[in-house]
């Protein structure tokens, strides 16, 4: 049976509890245990680009590609609310399998860390019309992600329709 979206949102925000947790502890570590690493935030565009992919969603993907894949095959979350990713024949999901379904799951994610850098370099300078589409793309696949989620028939995100997988109770 499908997972209805409150349970997919229950098992939401108990993962981003933790992902919470882990962003605090990083902050609090490059900020008052090894100031050294802000320096990385605030030079080169590209540098400071990477160091948030390598800092905050890399981490983050890989706590989901592993806990959704075969190797897991459930996060905290969806442990919790008893709820796990499956492939469309109900199979546990491989880890290329459950790395695109995260690429594409954290795929606005990702694009509003680059338009917010993108902004920060831009400062008080008049924003390019190209920024302005890519804040409406970010924006559009929020809502498609989340209205799919709700409306459609297995219950899917269009991540989950992409990557052919779905949300079941366990």
């Amino acid at each position: 049976m499908n997972a209805s979206f409150s349970l997919r949102f229950k098992a939401f925000i108990i993962d981003y509890i933790l992902i919470l947790i882990y962003l605090v502890g990083l902050f609090i570590f490059s900020v008052f245990l090894s100031p050294f690493l802000q320096k990385f935030f605030t030079g080169s565009l590209i540098v400071a680009q990477v160091t948030g992919f390598l800092l905050v969603t890399l981490p983050v993907s890989l706590y989901f590609i592993i806990s959704d894949s075969n190797v897991v095959e459930q996060s905290f979350g969806k442990r919790k609310v008893g709820i796990r990713v499956v492939g469309n024949k109900e199979e546990a999901l491989t880890m290329p399998h459950a790395t695109f379904r995260t690429i594409l799951k954290f795929l606005p994610w990702e694009l509003s860390h680059f338009f917010v850098y993108r902004l920060i370099y831009i400062g008080d300078g008049e924003v390019p019309f190209t920024q302005y589409l890519l804040a409406g793309l970010i924006y559009v696949l929020i809502f498609a992600y989340i209205l799919t989620a709700v409306f459609t028939r297995k219950k899917q995100s269009l991540y989950d329709i992409v990557a052919k997988t779905h949300v079941v109770k366990v």
